[in-house]
């Protein structure tokens, strides 16, 4: 499996309490900040549900 690195790009301000607790857990919080992870379901579902405040790109 290849990495992924997904990186913030919309802030959390005035967002739901679920969406910051979900980016707070992938390693996010600023903008423009990046994780590189293995994709796994897990991964996968947390990084769907704050989609449109990430951008997400195979490395």
């Amino acid at each position: 499996m290849s990495k992924i690195r997904v990186t913030q790009v919309r802030s959390m301000i005035g967002r739901p309490e679920n969406q910051k607790r979900t980016l707070a857990a992938l390693g996010l919080g600023k903008i423009n900040r990046s994780i590189e992870v293995e994709p796994n379901p897990a991964l996968i579902g947390m990084i769907r549900k704050v989609d449109h405040l990430v951008k997400v790109e195979e490395i």
